[in-house]
């Protein structure tokens, strides 16, 4: 079975038991024929909840033998001796769950996928009652002290009850494992199983036939019974606006009023002007093209025929020149006469200013565009800053201009960093209650905590560090400790 059908059956088994059908879920989790330990303790659980111990059993010595250091296993496995009356196995059991606790208070299981937390103390106190059954009370005793070390606020009553019983050589309740709380497939691995359409539906953009909602490989064509003898010109063309124009030379705009075009282009002319410029439509933009660029297209059926089956040769020649505009401000006219300084940074750049222009205007010019100040730059014209080669106020800027070639000059720019304020130091914060949450994103903490604040959320949720972990949290929760400085919350 590949990887992929495991982990679809676990999901499906799991929700089951999230359907409150036990039944149908362990069909499921049996029918997987290589479960990895995580769905051996799953299957344990579901025997443990039908009261079926010998399988539980066995399906806890699978997931151990999977993981020798799962301890929430090992505690699972000593609950089913437990209660099968099998004392020293039980407690063999609990003494390797606490090793595997490795002297922490407690274990998270929700990164792996089960939302439970293994605690020390809960696994000392089980071991003193199976120390208890065994009649060793002074070492149940022993134990319960023990847990006091590793107690946490939530867990302090229990193990009070159970010290106080233990004094008086009274047996007490076990923990026991929350029911139906499983282990989980990882929903992201999940998410994956479901097909992805990644290309999507077809779209029609264009087509010759009106409102066409064709989406094959070619535009649905119309279909008309007894077609007239004579070609006619099809009617989508005539509803174009505009005259369709080929055109016949490249051109190259000046303004930005002017369309760039290249040969072969087909425009639609929306009106000529006798100053030999036509204002024309061109992949849905609209701007101005020299009329004598421009070549009618005859679009006739009739007229096609009689071209022939080749491809039309682009024209030979030189274009005609560029006719002048009129009633243009001299702002509006073409820029030949500018120097185009390129500029070598972290990255390259290239800013226009008019031949001989003064340091302050070139130096304008380039701190607008890296948006630093003009003290925090410092050009030279070379790639090393000597002090022959850098350009400062009182740097003949005529002695500059005469390395331009053909109105184009080579520049290196350096810049200051520009040091940001010193970062805010942490905020502690205090927590005024306890706060537990089953989304995997929200920081858990007890009344008492202290939580150093990371950022805002929003106006109710705040990010913070506490015992290790990361997360968000109410700001109703805590309060910040009184420190010299601004309060940020």
């Amino acid at each position: 079975m590949s990887y992929v059908d495991t982990l679809r059956q676990w999901d499906q088994a799991v929700t089951c038991v999230d359907r409150q059908d036990l039944t149908e879920a362990l069909r499921i989790f049996l029918a997987i024929q290589e479960p990895n330990s995580k769905i051996y303790f799953d299957i344990g659980c579901l025997h443990l909840l039908n009261q079926d111990l010998d399988a539980a059993e066995k399906a806890f010595d699978c997931s151990i033998g999977k993981d020798e250091h799962l301890a929430v296993a090992f505690f699972q496995r000593g609950t089913t001796f437990y209660r099968k009356k099998r004392y020293e196995e039980s407690l063999a059991d609990f003494q390797q769950a606490f090793k595997a606790l490795r002297s922490n208070q407690l274990i998270d299981y929700k990164a792996l996928g089960l939302r439970y937390k293994l605690y020390a103390c809960e696994v000392l106190l089980n071991m003193a009652l199976s120390e208890a059954q065994l009649g060793n009370w002074e070492k149940a005793h022993d134990n319960l002290v023990k847990a006091l070390n590793y107690k946490t606020d939530a867990k302090l009553n229990i193990i009070d009850r159970a010290l106080d019983s233990a004094l008086k050589q009274k047996l007490f309740k076990p923990v026991e494992f929350p029911s139906k709380v499983l282990f989980k497939p990882n929903k992201h691995y999940v998410a994956e199983l479901e097909k992805k359409d990644y290309l999507g539906k077809a779209k029609v953009v264009a087509s010759v036939v009106p409102q066409d909602a064709f989406s094959g490989f070619a535009p649905l064509q119309p279909q008309v019974e007894d077609g007239p003898t004579r070609p006619k010109e099809p009617e989508v063309l005539r509803a174009l606006e505009g005259e369709p124009h080929t055109v016949l030379f490249k051109f190259v705009p000046e303004t930005s009023d002017e369309l760039a075009v290249v040969p072969g282009n087909i425009v639609f002319v929306l009106q000529k002007g006798a100053d030999n410029w036509a204002s024309v439509i061109f992949n849905e933009r609209r701007g101005l093209v020299p009329s004598n660029y421009l070549e009618r297209l005859e679009m006739s059926l009739a007229s096609k025929q009689n071209e022939g089956h080749g491809i039309p040769q682009p024209p030979s020649g030189e274009p005609p020149t560029r006719p002048e505009r009129k009633g243009l401000t001299p702002s509006e006219q073409p820029t030949d006469n500018l120097c185009i300084v390129k500029v070598h940074f972290t990255f390259n750049f290239a800013v226009s200013v008019p031949p001989g222009s003064p340091y302050a205007v070139l130096m304008e010019k380039i701190s607008n565009k890296l948006n630093l100040p003009s003290t925090a730059i410092t050009l030279s014209l070379t790639s090393e800053l000597t002090e022959q080669s850098v350009i400062t106020p009182s740097t003949d800027m005529e002695s500059v201009w005469r390395r331009a070639r053909g109105l184009r000059i080579t520049l290196w720019c350096d810049a200051k960093e520009q040091t940001d304020v010193n970062p805010q130091s942490e905020v502690p914060l205090v927590a005024l209650h306890s706060y537990e949450s089953p989304n995997p994103e929200d920081l858990n903490f007890h009344q008492g905590d202290t939580i150093t604040l990371l950022s805002r959320v929003n106006q109710d949720w705040l990010e913070g560090q506490c015992n290790g972990n990361t997360g968000i949290f109410p700001a109703s929760f805590v309060e910040e400790v009184p420190v010299s400085g601004q309060s940020l919350i």
